[in-house]
């Protein structure tokens, strides 16, 4: 007992770091020799985590069945063999056991047992020594517990036992569970350091060096920590040499565990410094292989392929799971092969795509599905979600993510994580995707033919086929400044109107007071005039709640037709906002083309109050702001007569430009910095000079979300 209790102070008597640091970095020099300690790591965590989970059920069930054996290991997936590493290193392994058993028993202090086990080990790397320090512990200590599990029930194990008078030890089974319970978390601390350890020694040196910060800092305190670790499991060793050789009364008579409580809290201060700097190797390990697989999605992108297998798996990272998507039609996992040589529309997106966006894109999939006969006008869609890689993934996401997945009819991936950062900055950068949804267009052979189609979809829907900017030109040349643009594919009512030749006013707005007066008036004016008038409220691109009270007063006072689902009149605008979008991506945003000119015209009247649109039938006469359309139609009486001569589409049209031509009113232009490609400049359709450009910031509350820092163009 006077030997043992001699290194009660062994921890506090090597006050000077640097010195015991000397020491052990004397015992330093490695012959050059690599050892994958990996297996032999695996083997020594199996039978300490095997024995220590037996620690506290052979306390409790001593008395009931103190041999019951533990359960066999489980099998692998594939057999590591460990014969190469123990061949070479098992004499060494069985030495330091020895050793250490001999020093406890010899009463040698932790610190001089530690110096000489690493002595030694001389020739070894330090992740080495570590792990066959902690395999000789582990002969060692397995030993103990693999006889106090089975020696009840095998008389070769029951006579070992009495020999090292485990029967006696485990009746004092509860004085004992304090010591054994300080031994299982060092024991823990000890598996953990060396992991780490271990871990440090895998780094792939194609992607990290010792000039890293990160690495050569850790690296500076590996010896520290290989030294503290082994005596820590020197420490460990000794409780239970001493415990077979001297009885309980040795554990009994030293109550306090202040040693073991000690090193554990020391090795998990070195522990957490030490994956504090894994963590950040980790994080240069990951930015470099981001910039390596950018630059081959880069070179992937610029290369002629046989079909577009190498792009979707390059895109879609499968890792181990062979079937990285889901089909919407069945929500059955299917591989990436179901994609081959076919068109495919990467619809991508954050988790707040808009239940607006998907019912309309699920109309367009589905009524591309019953309508195309042709197999060359087939497309597959695939929805891509970016996520934020910085932002951690939340159970609460998960749910928004699986809610969404659900409700898709067309292909998904399995889970977002599938999309690596390096895709996800591709998609930024190249793709210029700031959370607004967009639809990327790849033909069967993995080529880009549209960075964007969403726009051409909203547009012209699957009759946009093949989405290529050559398609979105085409279609362009066939339109014109017709009722029908703007209407088309939303409302059959507007449609019939245009037909049956009617005059139509499209207004919008969201001045309760305006839309009275003006529908009113223009019901006034079309009796007078005695023309067949028809007029529909398309609402306003934002500020939903003012449109709803709109909506309520034109449904009370029967002011006019309306759409009473709020996702046609979403549709409405995004379209119209689509056709500004589309000649921006074109990079044809021509000032003298007089049909963009009109768009451009009502997208900013929808900023600055009240708008309306005339039309007979098709053509469209007029379109003007809501106070000149008002003023037109309140001074009926000044140009009433021009209508027998001229005719009532050019009398209205003919005042109109009076009105208009005395007063301006103001242009803005609203582009959300999630819009992608904004361009540059603008010129009012107006006065058609430069307008002015502007920074603001925007929350529009009844919105659902905010819309943040849009830029506005303004005269």
């Amino acid at each position: 007992m006077q030997l043992i209790k001699g290194d009660r102070g062994g921890m506090l008597s090597m006050s000077d770091d640097s010195v015991m640091m000397k020491q052990v970095q004397a015992t330093h020099a490695p012959d050059g020799r690599e050892v994958d300690v990996a297996p032999l790591l695996h083997l020594v965590e199996d039978i300490l985590n095997r024995a220590t989970l037996q620690v506290s059920f052979v306390f409790i069930s001593v008395r009931k069945k103190a041999g019951q054996a533990h359960a066999e290991m489980e099998e692998k997936n594939h057999q590591i063999s460990y014969s190469i590493v123990l061949d070479a290193l098992s004499y060494v392994i069985d030495r330091i056991s020895c050793e250490i058993a001999y020093k406890a028993l010899g009463g040698a202090d932790a610190h001089g047992t530690t110096i000489t086990i690493l002595e030694t080990l001389t020739s070894f790397q330090w992740d080495a020594k570590l792990v066959m320090t902690l395999a000789a512990f582990a002969l060692h200590y397995g030993e103990f517990w693999l006889l106090a599990q089975i020696y009840s029930s095998n008389q070769l194990a029951k006579s070992m036992a009495i020999l090292k008078q485990l029967p006696t030890i485990l009746e004092h089974s509860g004085p004992l569970k304090p010591r054994f319970d300080a031994l299982n978390k060092l024991i823990k601390a000890i598996l953990e350091v060396t992991r780490s350890v271990v871990k440090f020694k895998e780094l792939p040196p194609s992607y990290i060096s010792q000039d890293v910060p990160a690495l050569s800092a850790a690296m500076a305190h590996v010896p520290a920590a290989v030294y503290w670790t082994v005596r820590a499991i020197v420490a460990c060793a000794n409780q239970i040499t001493l415990l077979t050789t001297m009885g309980h009364e040795y554990a009994l008579s030293t109550t306090e565990a202040w040693e073991l409580s000690s090193l554990e809290h020391k090795l998990t201060n070195i522990c957490d410094h030490l994956k504090q700097q894994l963590g950040s190797c980790y994080q240069h390990i990951d930015d470099k292989k981001n910039v390596e697989t950018f630059r081959m999605l880069v070179e992937l992108f610029e290369m002629t392929h046989i079909d577009n297998m190498k792009i979707l798996k390059a895109l879609i990272h499968a890792r181990d799971d062979p079937m990285p998507i889901v089909d919407g039609s069945t929500k059955r996992k299917v591989t990436l092969e179901v994609l081959r040589r076919k068109n495919v529309l990467l619809l991508i997106s954050d988790l707040n795509i808009s239940h607006d966006e998907l019912s309309i894109l699920e109309q367009i999939y589905n009524e591309s599905r019953i309508h195309t006969t042709r197999l060359d006008s087939q497309y597959e869609v695939i929805w891509i979600p970016v996520v934020d890689p910085s932002i951690v993934w939340t159970e609460a996401m998960h749910k928004q993510f699986e809610t969404l997945q659900s409700t898709m009819p067309w292909y998904t991936v399995s889970h977002p994580s599938v999309i690596e950062k390096a895709v996800v900055r591709y998609i930024r950068e190249k793709w210029h995707f700031r959370n607004k949804a967009i639809l990327v267009v790849l033909d069967p052979q993995g080529r880009v033919v549209s960075p964007n189609a969403i726009h051409m979809m909203w547009i012209w829907g699957s009759n946009a086929f093949p989405f290529t900017s050559l398609r979105e030109e085409s279609l362009w040349r066939e339109e014109a400044w017709r009722l029908e643009l703007l209407v088309n594919g939303i409302d059959p009512m507007i449609l019939n109107w245009i037909k049956d030749g009617k005059y139509i006013f499209l207004y919008g707005g969201d001045d309760v007071e305006w839309v009275r007066k003006f529908t009113n008036t223009a019901r006034a004016v079309a009796l007078a005039s005695r023309i067949p008038l028809e007029m529909a409220y398309v609402g306003k691109s934002t500020k939903k709640e003012l449109v709803r009270r709109v909506l309520a007063t034109i449904t009370v006072e029967k002011l006019s037709y309306f759409w009473q689902d709020p996702t046609m009149i979403w549709f409405f605008w995004t379209r119209l906002e689509s056709m500004l979008f589309s000649k921006i991506q074109q990079g044809k945003l021509d000032d003298h083309d007089p049909m963009m000119l009109e768009i451009k015209k009502l997208l900013s009247y929808d900023k600055e109050g009240g708008w309306a649109v005339l039309s007979k039938g098709s053509n469209i006469i007029s379109n003007g702001h809501g106070n000149t359309v008002l003023t037109t139609l309140v001074e009926y009486d000044l140009w009433k007569e021009e209508i027998p001569v001229k005719g009532f589409d050019l009398a209205y049209d003919d005042h109109h430009k009076k009105v208009h031509g005395v007063t301006y009113p103001c242009c803005r232009f609203e582009f959300p910095n999630t819009a992608g490609r904004i361009p540059e400049g603008m010129k009012c359709p107006e006065c058609h000079r430069y307008m002015e450009k502007y920074t603001t910031f925007l929350c529009c509350h009844d919105e659902g979300h905010p819309t943040a820092s849009p830029f506005r163009g303004e005269l």
